[in-house]
């Protein structure tokens, strides 16, 4: 049977319906999150956990332009998080090495 993961996930999403409801409220209770921010990370886990085990990871099989697609999207996905950002100071090679340097 050569099931692809998302319609898998989608199989499972029908046949578990209120069991995924609970999990993406539950996660998104202890994340302080939306349900709707939750709910892209828990399909990405589903699809992760149906894939068949004989595949290999992502680290291995990708290429250069599907790295890049992958690291932006994770870049992307911390946007809204409203990280503070360093400044230049807190970066240079005096401050991290000091007299060392």
């Amino acid at each position: 049977m050569n099931t692809q993961p998302k319609s898998v996930v989608s199989d499972l999403e029908q046949a578990h319906s209120q069991d995924i409801e609970t999990i993406t409220l539950l996660l998104a209770k202890i994340s302080n999150r939306t349900p709707e921010e939750i709910k892209p990370h828990l399909d990405t886990m589903l699809e992760r956990l149906v894939q068949p085990s004989r595949e290999r990871p992502f680290y291995e099989s990708a290429s250069p332009q599907e790295w890049l697609a992958a690291f932006t999207e994770w870049v992307e996905s911390h946007r809204g998080l409203n990280l503070p950002t360093l400044q230049d100071e807190a970066i240079s090679r005096e401050s991290i090495y000091g007299e060392r340097g």
